[in-house]
């Protein structure tokens, strides 16, 4: 059920968006301004490694290298979900990229496709992080994907490429579609994980 709300706020926010003209929040555009105003290029080059990671090529090698490492590990069930949430996950954003279609920020440092709403790599991140938290079930696991989810959103404000509600929508994206895909496997995952 959480996996469901979790889609429908996405969606929900999109339509806001979309209903508004596509205009930033008050609190997106308060944020993009403190970001713009704080700008130091100390803290550009981790903005651009977590642009490197979330996105483009590496976002799908990424998730491939896990898969075939949980099919070496013959983690099969695991590598399914991996797989599948990760392509959900990308569909969705993709479909809610077209419908909405809002404008990114004026103030971008990177090069990046249209469609601001919802942040493909906020999705990308929150996906890997729910899907290896449920298959490795570790409380660090959650810890550290948790603190590399914020540190994605973070980072793609700080680059201009996303308000803030772009982030928050991918998040939700990204753990709303793990978790549907992980419900009909919960039981053979489960299995496989003790086995």
């Amino acid at each position: 059920m959480s996996a469901v709300i979790a889609i429908a706020l996405a969606a929900i926010l999109g339509a806001i968006i979309a209903i508004r003209g596509n205009l930033p929040f008050e609190s997106d555009a308060e944020w993009m301004e403190e970001i713009i105003e704080h700008r130091h290029p100390a803290w550009e080059v981790p903005s651009l490694v977590m642009n490197f990671l979330g996105g483009g090529w590496f976002a799908y090698l990424l998730p491939l290298a896990i898969v075939i490492v949980l099919c070496v590990l013959r983690r099969f069930w695991s590598a399914l979900f991996l797989a599948v949430a990760s392509v959900a996950s990308a569909l969705v954003v993709q479909v809610l990229k077209s419908l909405v279609g809002r404008p990114r920020p004026e103030d971008m440092l990177v090069t990046s496709d249209f469609g601001s709403f919802p942040s493909g790599h906020s999705a990308n991140a929150a996906t890997l992080v729910v899907c290896l938290g449920i298959i490795v079930r570790r409380a660090w696991v959650w810890a550290a994907g948790v603190a590399y989810v914020v540190l994605m959103m973070v980072s793609r404000t700080y680059l201009g490429a996303h308000w803030v509600s772009d982030t928050v929508g991918g998040a939700l994206i990204g753990i709303g579609a793990a978790l549907i895909v992980w419900t009909p496997l919960a039981r053979k995952l489960r299995l496989e994980s003790s086995g």
